[in-house]
C-alpha cells in the first residue's frame, strides 16, 4: 500500500502498463514532453520515448480512429482526451466503430482500446470543458465505462482497462487530481466491476459517482449529526451496471437519493431509480430523489458554477425532504 494523489495514480498505472507490455501505446494532445494538460503522463515521454508516448494533432476524430486501427493490428492503445467534452468530436468513432466492431465481426476480432477522458465542473472551465460525459456513453453495448472516484480506483481501474480485450472508457475528474489516498498495487487482485458501499447506513441510500462521491460522504456526515444514517454507494462502473448492491441497500433503507454531475433528463440516475423501483418496490417507503445539474450549460462564473454543481447542502436537503 502507498499513499499518492489521483493524478499520480493515473501516471503510475500507465507507467506499469507501458513497462509490462510493449504493445501499449499512449496517444493524445500534449502528452509527450509537456506531460499532459493535467500532468497525467508526466515523465512517461522521457522514460519510454516518442514512439510509445505520442503527441497527436488537435484532431480527436483522427487519433481515436487511428487507435482503433492500431488495436486491430495487435497494439493496445491508450488515448487521452484532454476534456471529456471532446468525446463529441469523435463520437462516431467511439460508438459506431469501436463499440460495435467485435459484434459486427461475429466475436472474432477484439478492439482493446482504452479511452481516458477528463471532465467535470468545479474548476472554472466553462460550458464546453466541464461535462463528465457519463450519460453520453453509458447506453452503448460494446463499451465498458469506468468512473474512478478515488486514487485506488484511478490506478486499479486504469490497469484493468488497459488489460481488457474490449474497449473501455475511463472517465476521470479534473477536480480530484490532487486528492490523496492509498492504492493497492497487486495487479493480480483487481476490484470487482460493481458499485461499492463506502459508508454503511440504515436510513437512506445515497448513490453517487466521481466527484459527487466525496460530496455524498460529506452529506452523510452532516446527516449523521441530525440522527440520519446514510449509506453511501460509489457507483464506480457505469457499464456494465451491476444494480444488485444498490437494490440490496435500498431494500434495507427504504429510501433512495442519487447524486450525479449530469443533467436530470436522460441521466444515469433515472436508470438507477427505475431498477430500484422495479426490483424493490415493496420496500421503498419514499419517492426516490435525483440531485443533478440544472437544465442549462455549465456557467463560467464561479458563483454560478458553484450554484449549478450538486452541493453537500443540496444532498442534505434532498434527504431531509424525504424524512
Amino acid at each position: 500500500m502507498s499513499t499518492i494523489t489521483y493524478r499520480e495514480a493515473i501516471v503510475r498505472a500507465q507507467r506499469e502498463a507501458l513497462a509490462a507490455d510493449p504493445r501499449v501505446i499512449l496517444m493524445g494532445e500534449d502528452i509527450g514532453a509537456a506531460g499532459g494538460p493535467f500532468k497525467t503522463t508526466e515523465g512517461l515521454f522521457e522514460e519510454f520515448g516518442p514512439l510509445r508516448v505520442r503527441d497527436t494533432p488537435i484532431s480527436e476524430n483522427a487519433f481515436v480512429g487511428a487507435a482503433m486501427g492500431m488495436a486491430l493490428t495487435g497494439y493496445r492503445p491508450v488515448i487521452e482526451l484532454m476534456f471529456a467534452d471532446f468525446m463529441g468530436v469523435c463520437f462516431d468513432q467511439i460508438v459506431n466503430s469501436i463499440a460495435k466492431h467485435r459484434f459486427m465481426c461475429g466475436g472474432k476480432v477484439a478492439v482493446p482500446v482504452t479511452i481516458r477522458a477528463m471532465g467535470g465542473g468545479g474548476v472554472r472551465f466553462g460550458a464546453q470543458h466541464s461535462q463528465t460525459g457519463e450519460t453520453w456513453v453509458y447506453q452503448f453495448p460494446g463499451l465498458k465505462v469506468f468512473c474512478p472516484a478515488s486514487p485506488a480506483d484511478a490506478y486499479l481501474m486504469l490497469r484493468q482497462a488497459i488489460d481488457d480485450p474490449d474497449p473501455v472508457i475511463v472517465l476521470e475528474h479534473k477536480a480530484m487530481m490532487a486528492m490523496k489516498g492509498e492504492i493497492q498495487t497487486d495487479a493480480g487482485r483487481w476490484p470487482a466491476q460493481r458499485p461499492q458501499v463506502v459508508r454503511p447506513g440504515r436510513d437512506v441510500t445515497l448513490v453517487a459517482s466521481l466527484a459527487m462521491v466525496r460530496r455524498a460522504m460529506a452529506a452523510a456526515d452532516a446527516l449523521a449529526a441530525q440522527g440520519i444514517q446514510a449509506e453511501v454507494i460509489d457507483l464506480r462502473v457505469l457499464r456494465p451496471l451491476v444494480a444488485e448492491p444498490i437494490i440490496d441497500s435500498v431494500t434495507r433503507t427504504g429510501a433512495l437519493v442519487v447524486v450525479e454531475e449530469n443533467h436530470e433528463s436522460g441521466g444515469w440516475g433515472a436508470e438507477i431509480v427505475a431498477r430500484a423501483l422495479t426490483a424493490a418496490f415493496d420496500y421503498i417507503d419514499k419517492p426516490p430523489v435525483r440531485v443533478t445539474l440544472p437544465d442549462w450549460p455549465m456557467p463560467y462564473s464561479p458563483a454560478l458554477e458553484d450554484a449549478a454543481v450538486p452541493s453537500v447542502q443540496k444532498i442534505v436537503d434532498a434527504v431531509l425532504a424525504q424524512h
